[in-house]
């Protein structure tokens, strides 16, 4: 009866391991860690500890920012030296208008009258780092700016863009969306608008195959 016994227990463990063969041998035993989820099972402080870390996943993605925004270390340097993260100093900032996520601001060197960039509230680099509600948020707060703009200035056009990391010319590591009016004769040729900031473009060279 005992025998029995012990082979149920054994069936019970995680496979042993042995080293060696014979009656020399060294078996070991693998007992599942906290974090060991190879069995499908997950203790309950992991689960809660899981849960925990959803719950304020989605609070933060429903507040518009992600939730490493909760962990900025306090005298972060990147922040107090970023120039945008500076909303509030009329010294370096020219707000025009603003909502919950966004503001919008002046250009300290307009390209045109009435330049304007978007720029988020909370310090994030890359426009591709944005929640969904930042996204709409920001495109929210591009045509309350444009309106304002409309009756200020009245341009002829616009041109909005993002320099999307150094290569493509960011100055400042923290996201903004510049949002400038166009005039007729601003510049001398406007065809291809954005593209001349890079190497071949020819808008002379482009054609319209159903023109012929």
């Amino acid at each position: 009866m005992l025998a029995s016994k012990i082979d149920q227990d054994c069936t019970k463990r995680p496979p042993d391991q042995s080293i060696g063969q014979g009656r020399g041998a060294v078996t070991t035993v693998t007992m599942p860690s906290d974090s060991d989820t190879s069995n499908g099972l997950i203790r309950p402080s992991n689960r809660w500890t899981g849960l925990k870390h959803r719950i304020w996943t989605k609070v933060a993605d429903i507040l518009g920012f992600r939730f490493a925004a909760f962990r900025r270390p306090k005298g972060d340097r990147t922040v107090t030296t970023c120039l945008f993260c500076h909303k509030d100093d009329p010294s370096l900032n020219r707000v025009m208008c603003e909502n919950s996520n966004f503001y919008s601001r002046y250009d300290n060197f307009p390209a045109t009258p009435g330049h304007i960039e978007i720029v988020p509230k909370r310090h994030v680099i890359s426009f591709f780092d944005l929640s969904q509600r930042e996204i709409k948020s920001a495109y929210s707060l591009i045509r309350q700016s444009q309106q304002i703009l409309d009756r200020a200035h009245s341009p002829d056009g616009y041109t909005i863009g993002v320099n999307e990391g150094v290569a493509a010319g960011r100055s400042v590591d923290h996201l903004h969306i510049h949002v400038i009016p166009r005039y007729m004769g601003d510049v001398p040729d406007p065809r291809g608008g954005i593209r001349q900031i890079v190497p071949n473009c020819d808008p002379d060279a482009w054609k319209n195959p159903l023109d012929d």
